[in-house]
C-alpha cells in the first residue's frame, strides 16, 4: 500500500500538486478524522474504490451486503460515537437503496455524509446505464444534496458537507460525484475545513430575555415536569441537563431517542414517554402546571391527540431547531439555541425546590404499573417466555453498561421500556421513521463506533428477515455483536393492533422464519435457540461472554401484548394498562 498517494502522484507530475478527484475525496475524509467507511462498490464509483486501494493503512472500509445495510451501519456508528458516519454507494440502484436510511437519519437527526457515484457528466439526462436523478430523489430526506461534475469542487464541497451534516440539528448529506470528476486530474491545493457558510446559521442566537421569562414561569410552578429528547445527547449536554433537573428537583421523562442522557435509575427519572411509555409520565403530563421540553419535537407518539395534550400547562420549549418551535405544541416561552448553552443559563436562575408531593404522584403511578404490568411481564406464572423477562436478565448480566440496538416493533417497545442504561449514547433505535431491518446493520456500525463496549442487537423475527444478509458482513469482518431474536412468530405490533382494534382479524401477520441457528452457522456465527425458562439466563451469560459474534433465538409468547398503551386517537391521560380497559 502506498503511504501517501497524493504525494506519490505529485512526484509523477513533476512536483506539481496534482491529484485525481477520487484522491481529493479520500484526503478530505482523512482531514475530517474519518477512519471507517461503510459501502458497496459499483461501476460509477469504481475510481474512488481504485484510489481507496492505496489508502488501506488510513481508511477502513466495511463491505456490507446491501447499501441499506451500509447507511444503517453508518447511523449506528454515528449514534454511539458522536461522529459523522460515512457511506459509499454507486449510482442508480446503489444510490436509491440509501433512501430509506436517509429518511431515517433525517427524522432522527443523525449526521451522515453519503458519497454516491454518478455516470459521466456528458451522459447526464440520457437515461444512461444506472443513471438516476439522485439529487431530486434525495433532496426531501437530506439536509443538503449536491452533484459534483468537476474535480476542483471536491475539497470545498466535502468540507461544506461535513460542516452541514454535523452542526446545528445534525442530519444526512449526499454528495453525488460524476465519474469524470472522480478520474479528473487537477491542481490540488490541500484541504481546509469549513467553519462558516454565509446563508447557514446552525445555532440560533441565544436571547437572554427568554431565559429570564422561562425561569420566572418555572419558579412559579407547583407541578413542574421535564420531558427531554435526543437534543440533550446531540448537544453533549448531559451534565448540563443533569445539573438543571437536580437543582429544581424536577421529575424527568425521556423520549425514545432521549433515553440514556440521564441514567435510567436516576432518582428523578420517571420513565419513558409515548404510546407504549410508562404510565406516570403519560398520565401526569395532563396534570403538570409547567411542562419543560428540552431537545424534543412533540411528535405524535409522545403527544397523542394534540387537542387533549397538556392544555392545563404552560409550555417551555428549548430547542436548537427553530422549525420545531410551535410546530405541534404552542409554547408559552420558546428558548432557541443549543441546550449546552441555554441550560446553564437557565439553571442559574432556577430556584432550588423539593417537589416531594409531586414526585410521589409519579412513584404512586410506578407502583400501580409495576403491580399490573411490569412484575407480571418480568415474572410470568405460565411456561411461556416473555420479552420482558429476557430484558430483565440482560439488565442483571450487563448491569446497564451495554449498548442496546433495537429494531422496530413490540420488542423495541419492550426493550426501551425495561432496559437499564447508565451511559449516554447507549440506545440505538429507529425512532421517527420506524424502519424494520434497522437493527442488524446498525449494530455493526455501533460496534465500530464503540469497539470497547458490548453491543447487543434485540430484533424481532420480522425485522430480522429484512436485512439478515448483513450476517455476511459480520462473518467477513468478524464483528463482535450479540444478536437476540425475540421470535413470537408474528409481525407482533401489527398483530396487536389487529387484535385490539380490528376484531382479531389477523391479516397477513403470521410470519414463518427460517432455522435461525442453521442460518447463523452457515455464516460461521455461533448460535443457540432457547424456549425453556430454565435455560434462558445461563444461555444469555454464555452469549455475552463469547469472544465472537453470537446469535440467540428466544421463543416468546405468540400473542403477548405490550402495555401500557395510549390507543391511537386518544389523549395521553387516556393511557390503558390492559386490554380490558379499552
Amino acid at each position: 500500500m502506498t503511504a501517501n498517494p497524493v504525494q506519490n502522484i505529485n512526484k509523477k507530475a513533476h512536483e506539481t500538486k496534482q491529484a485525481t478527484g477520487s484522491q481529493a475525496l479520500l484526503e478530505a475524509l482523512i482531514h475530517e478524522g474519518v477512519k471507517t467507511i461503510f459501502g458497496y462498490p459499483g461501476g460509477a464509483i469504481m475510481p474512488v474504490y481504485d484510489a481507496l486501494y492505496d489508502y488501506g493503512d488510513r481508511l477502513e472500509h466495511i463491505l456490507v451486503r446491501h447499501e441499506q445495510g451500509a447507511i444503517h451501519a453508518a447511523q449506528g456508528f454515528a449514534r454511539v460515537s458522536g461522529k459523522t458516519g460515512v457511506v459509499f454507494a454507486t449510482s442508480g440502484p446503489g444510490a436509491t437503496n440509501l433512501v430509506t436510511g436517509l429518511a431515517d437519519a433525517m427524522i432522527d437527526s443523525t449526521p451522515l455524509v453519503c458519497i454516491t457515484g454518478q455516470v459521466f457528466a456528458h451522459l447526464l439526462g440520457t437515461d444512461a446505464f444506472q443513471e438516476t436523478d439522485v439529487i431530486n430523489i434525495v433532496t426531501p430526506v437530506t439536509k443538503w444534496a449536491y452533484q459534483v461534475t468537476n474535480a476542483e469542487e471536491i475539497p470545498h464541497v466535502l468540507a461544506k458537507a461535513f460542516y452541514i451534516a454535523s452542526t446545528g440539528r445534525p442530519g444526512p448529506v449526499v454528495i453525488d460525484i460524476t465519474k469524470n470528476a472522480q478520474l479528473q486530474l487537477f491542481d490540488y491545493q490541500g484541504y481546509e475545513k469549513c467553519l462558516h457558510i454565509r446563508s447557514y446559521k446552525p445555532k440560533p442566537e441565544v436571547r437572554y430575555v427568554y431565559i429570564e421569562e422561562a425561569a420566572k414561569v418555572i419558579n412559579e410552578a407547583k407541578k413542574p415536569f421535564v420531558i427531554y429528547g435526543q437534543g440533550v445527547i446531540l448537544g453533549n449536554a448531559e451534565q448540563e441537563f443533569r445539573d438543571f433537573i437536580e437543582k429544581g428537583n424536577f421529575p424527568s421523562a425521556w423520549t425514545i431517542l432521549g433515553m440514556g442522557a440521564v441514567p435510567t435509575d436516576h432518582k428523578l427519572s420517571v420513565g419513558m414517554l409515548g404510546m407504549h411509555g410508562n404510565y406516570g409520565p403519560n398520565l401526569l403530563t395532563n396534570e403538570c402546571d409547567v411542562l419543560i421540553a428540552v431537545g424534543m419535537r412533540f411528535d405524535d407518539r409522545v403527544t397523542g391527540r394534540l387537542d387533549k395534550y397538556a392544555k392545563q400547562a404552560k409550555i417551555i420549549h428549548l430547542d436548537i431547531d427553530p422549525a420545531e418551535i410551535d410546530k405541534n405544541v404552542k409554547s408559552t416561552v420558546a428558548v432557541r439555541g443549543d441546550c449546552k448553552e441555554t441550560l446553564p443559563l437557565l439553571t442559574v436562575l432556577v430556584q432550588k425546590n423539593e417537589n416531594q408531593a409531586w414526585l410521589q404522584q409519579f412513584r404512586d403511578c410506578t407502583i400501580k404499573e409495576t403491580e399490573k404490568v411490569i412484575f407480571p411481564e418480568q415474572n410470568p406464572e405460565n411456561e411461556t417466555l416473555t420479552m420482558a423477562e429476557v430484558i430483565k436478565y440482560i439488565n442483571e448480566i450487563t448491569e446497564g453498561e451495554a449498548i442496546i440496538v433495537t429494531d422496530v416493533g413490540q420488542h423495541q417497545m419492550v426493550a426501551c421500556r425495561y432496559v437499564k442504561m447508565n451511559q449516554t449514547r447507549s440506545n440505538v433505535t429507529s425512532g421517527g421513521l420506524g424502519t424494520m431491518g434497522f437493527a442488524l446493520p446498525a449494530a455493526i456500525g455501533a460496534k465500530y463506533g464503540a469497539p470497547d463496549r458490548q453491543v447487543i442487537a434485540i430484533i424481532g423475527d420480522g425485522g430480522f428477515q429484512m436485512t439478515l444478509q448483513e450476517l455476511g458482513t459480520i462473518m467477513q469482518a468478524n464483528v463482535n455483536v450479540k444478536i437476540i431474536i425475540l421470535n413470537n412468530q408474528f409481525l407482533g405490533m401489527v398483530r396487536q393492533w389487529q387484535e385490539l382494534f380490528h376484531q382479531n382479524r389477523y391479516s397477513f401477520v403470521d410470519i414463518t422464519s427460517p432455522n435461525y441457528v442453521k442460518l447463523a452457522e452457515a455464516y460461521n456465527i455461533e448460535a443457540k435457540k432457547v424456549d425453556q425458562r430454565s435455560e434462558l439466563k445461563s444461555t444469555l451469560i454464555e452469549m455475552l461472554a463469547h469472544d465472537n459474534p453470537f446469535l440467540l433465538e428466544v421463543m416468546v409468547g405468540k400473542e403477548n401484548n405490550v402495555f401500557p398503551m395510549v390507543p391511537q386517537g386518544r389523549g395521553v391521560s387516556e393511557i390503558i394498562l390492559s386490554k380490558e380497559e379499552l
